[in-house]
């Protein structure tokens, strides 16, 4: 590099890694949920399907919450959801921000949801900024559970809790654990779908996973 060439800044790294398509922010998604009888079985399987299994599988126990930034000019406007997500059992883990864009469902034969996904790294002053900015809290929850890897897959079985205003222990909000299996990957790579969908076949009939339309379900639970 020339001695006055002008410094490369991270806002150069983010567009040249941008036009490359480098950068893994499209989330490929099916989930399900296994009734709390049945989930010893499923993990069982599981330890059998994917890499790693000498070691096991790994545990996590996290809390999320769920922030919404409002336009203060435009209030028709949808607000901007951001996810916060800090570990509990290893207190030293960065926080993660996380912003999760609306699931694609348009493409009927696709074998997963996409949806964008963004995931950063953040200290532990993370909440008190989104507050200065205006943000607000709109739920949160603690999730407990399993995590797999399959290659670029990921399967998570995991309980998720309400959390309580007061000192009382969470308490789980189903009889059943979440299911998930993603992939994050950068656009354009829907072949992952194909895998992902194959390797949920090889989970039933312990588990279902499909795309999940919240939309739909929200108007069902309505009506």
């Amino acid at each position: 590099m020339s001695a006055n060439a002008a410094p490369i800044t991270a806002t150069d790294s983010l567009s040249q890694a941008l036009k490359a398509n480098i950068i893994p922010n499209q989330e490929y998604l099916l989930q399900g949920s296994v009734l709390d009888s049945a989930v010893e079985v499923l993990l069982h399987r599981l330890r059998g399907l994917c890499d790693n299994v000498d070691a096991g599988p790994e545990t996590f126990d996290d809390q999320e919450v769920c922030f919404s930034l409002r336009d203060p000019n435009h209030h028709q406007a949808p607000p901007l959801m951001l996810r916060v997500r800090k570990a509990l059992d290893a207190r030293d883990m960065p926080f993660q921000l996380r912003y999760i864009g609306q699931p694609d469902l348009g493409d009927k034969n696709r074998p997963t949801v996409v949806r964008s996904s963004l995931d950063i790294a953040c200290s532990g002053m993370l909440i008190e900024f989104l507050n200065e900015l205006g943000c607000r809290i709109e739920f949160e929850y603690s999730v407990k559970g399993y995590m797999f890897r399959k290659g670029r897959m990921k399967i998570t079985v995991a309980k998720v809790f309400k959390i309580s205003q007061n000192s009382m222990p969470p308490e789980p909000i189903s009889q059943s654990y979440l299911v998930e299996l993603s992939v994050l990957a950068p656009q354009g790579q829907d072949a992952i779908g194909e895998d992902m969908r194959a390797f949920a076949d090889q989970l039933r009939p312990l588990v279902q996973l499909d795309k999940i339309d919240y939309k739909r379900l929200g108007h069902m639970s309505v009506s």
